[in-house]
């Protein structure tokens, strides 16, 4: 019974993401900075001197689940906003082992007894201290079951941030 209504779970989730993303996909255009040329062509339109930045996915999970999700901001607003505000999330993601958890959720192990199943990840009292910390810095969040969940707003910034840390 516990399978099927995981199962059940998954397939409603999945179909909330795919009922919410936008099915079209980008396409490049002719070069290979075709997004950059769009920001910039968006920002002349704007009138926005200063620049901006972009960061956009259109994102398959392991689990199936699908994402689009893009964001932008003016350079202006970037510098003179509080950037302490950012401090916890970034946090949050300072930790091999909540990296790893994430990973893991994003696989689809959606529970803290699946997680406690890992190699390497501690304690079943430090997995669900990892999980807190990335659910209050708004990483996770707990749904029925104790299933735990990138909110689908979430995904792609986290591709992103662990992209910008490779680069």
């Amino acid at each position: 019974m516990e399978d099927l209504e995981r199962r059940v779970a998954d397939l409603e989730h999945r179909l909330a993401a795919l009922e919410a993303a936008d099915r079209k996909a980008p396409r490049p255009g002719e070069g290979d900075l075709w997004a950059l040329e769009a920001l910039k062509s968006q920002l002349a339109e704007l009138g926005s001197a200063d620049g901006g930045v972009l960061f956009t996915g259109a994102v398959r999970l392991p689990t199936n689940e699908y994402y689009e999700w893009q964001f932008g901001a003016l350079t202006a607003g970037l510098l003179e906003a509080d950037w302490t505000e950012a401090a916890d999330a970034f946090a949050a993601l300072g930790h091999p082992v909540r990296l790893r958890l994430l990973r893991e959720i994003l696989g689809g192990r959606r529970t803290a007894a699946a997680l406690a199943e890992l190699d390497d990840t501690g304690t079943t009292g430090q997995i669900y201290h990892h999980l807190r910390q990335l659910t209050a810095a708004g990483w996770l969040h707990t749904g029925a079951r104790g299933r735990h969940e990138v909110p689908p707003g979430r995904v792609v910034p986290l591709l992103v941030a662990l992209t910008t840390a490779r680069a």
